[in-house]
Parts: C-alpha cells; sequence; structure tokens
C-alpha cells in the first residue's frame, strides 16, 4: 500500500491536469479565436462554451490540489520555480472570467472591450501554460537550453487550443460559423502539427535523461509504436479536414476525438520520460510524497472526488448536447 498511494496520486494529478487541457483547451481555442467571428457569430461561440468552462477549469484546481497535498516538496519547488508564468496565467484566467461576464451587461458599444479582453485572457493563459511546460520538462532548469525550450512550447501550445477550439465549434454549430471553423481548423492544422514536430525534436536534446529512455536498446523498440501512432492520427486528421465539407460537418466529432487521441499519445510519452522522477532529474515520486499516513487519509477524498467529477462533467456535457442555439440570457 506504501509503494502504490505515491502512484496513484501521480496518476490521478496526471489524469486531471491530461482532461483540463483538453476541456479547458477547446474553451480557451475559442477564446483566441473570438476576434474572428462577427458579432453575432461571437455570440454563438461564447453561447457554445457557457455551459461547460467553468467546470472545465475544476480540473487544473484538483489537479494542483493533488500537487499541493500528496507531493509538498515538489509543490514548493514548482511553484517557486514557475511563479512567473503561474502569475500570468492566473491573471489571464482572471480577465476571462470578468470578460466573460461583463460583455453580457456592457452596451452594444464595450462589448467589443470585452470581447478584446476574453481574447487577452485566453492567449495570455495559453501562452504562459505553454511556458510552464517547457520549463518543467527541463527539469525547471533555466540554464542553456532550458532558457530557450519554455519560450519554444510556449509560442507553439496556442495552436492545439486553436484546434481544439475550431474541431468543437464544428461539432456544436452550424451553416456560416460552422465553415469558418472548418476553415480556421485547416489553416491551424499544420502549424499544430510543425508545433508538435519541433517539440518532439527538440525535448531530447534540452533533457539527457529523456533522451537515454527514448534512445537507448530495447526501449526504442518498445516506444516506437507512440511516434508512428500518432503520426498515423496526424496524417488521418489531415485527411478528414481536406475532405468534402459536408462529410466532416455530418461527421465533425471525429477530428475532435483525433485530436483527443493526440493528446493521450503525447501524455503517454510524456508520462513514460518522466516516470519514476516527479521533477525529471531532481526528484522521485517517492521522496516527494508525504507520509503514508497522510496520503491514505487523503486517498478516500480523492477516490470519492475523482469520480464524482467525472461524473458531473459526462451529465453536464449528455445534457447540453447538440447544436448550439442562439445565446440569450433571460
Amino acid at each position: 500500500m506504501e509503494a502504490f498511494l505515491p502512484l496513484f496520486f501521480a496518476g490521478a494529478m496526471g489524469l486531471a491536469l491530461l482532461i483540463y487541457v483538453i476541456l479547458d483547451g477547446f474553451d480557451l481555442g475559442i477564446g483566441i479565436l473570438i476576434p474572428l467571428g462577427t458579432e453575432p457569430e461571437k455570440d454563438l461561440m461564447i453561447s457554445s462554451i457557457g455551459p461547460f468552462w467553468d467546470a472545465n477549469e475544476t480540473w487544473i484546481v484538483l489537479g494542483v490540489g493533488i500537487l499541493l497535498i500528496a507531493f509538498p516538496a515538489a509543490h514548493g519547488i514548482i511553484l517557486t520555480s514557475l511563479y512567473i508564468p503561474v502569475t500570468l496565467m492566473l491573471m489571464g484566467l482572471i480577465l476571462r472570467g470578468i470578460a466573460f461576464d461583463f460583455r453580457v451587461k456592457a452596451e452594444s458599444g464595450q462589448r467589443s472591450l470585452w470581447n478584446r479582453a476574453f481574447f487577452g485572457g485566453s492567449l495570455l493563459t495559453a501562452l504562459s501554460q505553454g511556458w510552464m511546460l517547457g520549463s518543467y520538462i527541463t527539469g525547471l532548469d533555466n540554464s542553456g537550453p532550458g532558457a530557450w525550450f519554455p519560450f519554444l512550447i510556449a509560442v507553439s501550445f496556442p495552436a492545439l487550443y486553436l484546434m481544439l477550439g475550431a474541431a468543437w465549434l464544428l461539432i456544436k454549430t452550424e451553416g456560416h460559423l460552422q465553415q469558418m471553423a472548418l476553415r480556421w481548423a485547416r489553416l491551424a492544422v499544420l502549424p499544430m502539427g510543425f508545433a508538435l514536430l519541433l517539440i518532439s525534436i527538440a525535448t531530447p536534446l534540452v533533457s539527457s535523461a529523456i533522451a537515454a529512455k527514448w534512445f537507448t536498446l530495447p526501449n526504442a523498440i518498445g516506444l516506437a509504436p507512440i511516434p508512428l501512432f500518432t503520426s498515423l492520427v496526424f496524417i488521418g486528421l489531415l485527411w478528414l479536414l481536406f475532405r468534402a465539407d459536408d462529410f466532416l460537418c455530418r461527421h465533425a466529432w471525429l477530428a475532435f476525438a483525433a485530436l483527443v487521441l493526440i493528446c493521450l499519445l503525447a501524455a503517454t510519452g510524456l508520462a513514460y520520460s518522466i516516470y519514476p522522477d516527479i521533477i525529471i532529474g531532481r526528484l522521485r515520486i517517492d521522496e516527494a510524497a508525504a507520509s503514508s499516513k497522510s496520503l491514505l487519509f487523503v486517498f478516500w477524498g480523492v477516490a470519492i472526488t475523482l469520480p464524482a467529477i467525472l461524473s458531473y462533467t459526462f451529465f453536464v456535457y449528455r445534457i447540453f448536447r447538440g447544436k448550439t442555439t442562439e445565446l440569450t440570457y433571460d
């Protein structure tokens, strides 16, 4: 049991953060895309995420909460090293929340201000999360290659969110906005693929620990299916996006499912690269874990909370399934 608990909490934390990237990723992507729509289309874009966006952010709270409670030593090191991007991310999330609510009450002449604020908060959040991911992969080392790698991730990370946002709009909208979402997805898919390729190449270059895991035998043979399958899914996504428009509009969920699969594969590769460390090259999971008694006490809370949030998320998405209707506040 003592060996199981740290792994359980590490897995729960990783799952929470992965779900956050996917779910909050699409509404952050829509926030970044919002300047490209007409005023009625902006309302539809906001309506498409209205029932979900607050609940989506629950997952990052859960993930960071598990880090704090189950791995206090790692929590202190990570947040101390990343206090600038974490602060910027929080500012972006606050700005998004304010803009989301204030645009409802704003007069027509002021609504554009809050639309820009929603865009700015979404972009700032996405850039900050990319910066945090890049710094984490380098083991929080800001010297040498570690100085430029977070910047590379930061500027490329929003491309994934743009794709998730466009794919979500393909599912939730019809007519002209759906066609525009398809156009945005076609424009964003190659930059997203290029960004993923650059990250895949750069990651082993900035971390010798990751390079050793991926490029030594027999590991290289066993791990080959991850990049190969990711490449096949990306090629399938390209094929899907550039098929006849009618086909994709009828099967819009396929594009979103392909992006989710790419995220799952990337997370699998990252989890393997990191394990058994919680901070690469600096701190292992078992070293960072709280005492067994503390973990056992918290275990039952997480064992109840995690399925409850999953059930609630499934329930909300099921209730509000289908196409988005006109935005009203009656």
